[in-house]
């Protein structure tokens, strides 16, 4: 997951030719930031309530992308977590589809002994107490694929140079949580740095990471930490990733809605 959270892509509006050039040039130099191949992150996952109170959530993350005869490249993410003891044993599940409007996603608790398939009012709950909802997940993980891009005016973050993009649902998704996401996507790395989730007119949540946050790892960049503040409720979360891993091969059934959740 060493791509966890740079992966963002969405055209509700219609642009003129130069500018789509431009779009479509901006999401492949993302989309090239999307790491081929399996691997294995360990990852933190703070979060601050109200009151100022901190929990933190322990866990690993396995990626990697299954060659179908119909399709390449479907991502599978599998996320376990380790700590603490109460929680360990939690697991969710994303497994990407031709049409990713019906990308399905599982959770597994402990508590409940059971795997749940999450319907489309369940998406915007809170994944494991954090300030990210597993639709926001899907989406970070997917790339923002099954949303419409629209380029807005450069702008920058953390002194360095953005491009901004604005991403809206499409007019047949009746899955979408939010009514649209603006980025702001670094120049140099074409790594997002910011990003501001709408309902309406009104910014519901933030994520963002310091330009310091940047890593590279051979051609490839990513964010070793970013936070994701909800702005209604003034708490926040942040990510970060403690290793990170390429595996050769990783266990089909860490992929597997039936048996994702099994200890290793």
């Amino acid at each position: 997951m060493k791509r966890l959270w740079m992966l963002l892509v969405l055209a509700l509006a219609v642009s003129l030719p130069a500018h789509a050039e431009e779009t479509d040039k901006i999401l492949g130099c993302m989309r090239a930031n999307l790491l081929p191949g399996s691997h294995m992150q360990e990852i933190e996952l703070s979060t601050t309530d109200i009151t100022g109170a901190t929990r933190t959530l322990k866990g690993k993350l396995f990626t990697t992308r299954e060659k179908l005869p119909e399709a390449d490249g479907l991502l599978r993410a599998s996320l376990r977590i380790t700590a603490p003891e109460h929680l360990a044993g939690a697991a969710y599940l994303l497994r990407q589809t031709e049409d990713r409007r019906f990308d399905s996603m599982y959770v597994y608790l402990p508590s409940v002994r059971r795997v749940r398939r999450i319907s489309t009012d369940f998406a915007d709950g809170s994944l494991l107490g954090t300030n990210f909802s597993y639709y926001e997940f899907k989406q970070l993980t997917n790339a923002f694929g099954d949303l419409s891009p629209k380029m807005e005016p450069d702008s920058e973050v953390d002194d360095r140079d953005a491009y901004v993009v604005s991403f809206y649902a499409r007019p047949d998704d009746t899955t979408a949580i939010y009514s649209s996401v603006r980025v702001w996507v670094d120049q140099k790395t074409c790594v997002p740095l910011k990003a501001e989730f709408y309902k309406g007119e009104r910014v519901r949540k933030r994520f963002s990471a310091p330009a310091s946050a940047l890593k590279k790892s051979g051609k490839l960049w990513y964010l070793s930490e970013i936070e994701m503040r909800d702005l209604i409720d003034d708490t926040r979360t942040v990510l970060r990733i403690v290793s990170m891993t390429d595996q050769k091969e990783l266990p089909s059934r860490l992929f597997d809605p039936n048996r994702f959740y099994l200890a290793e």
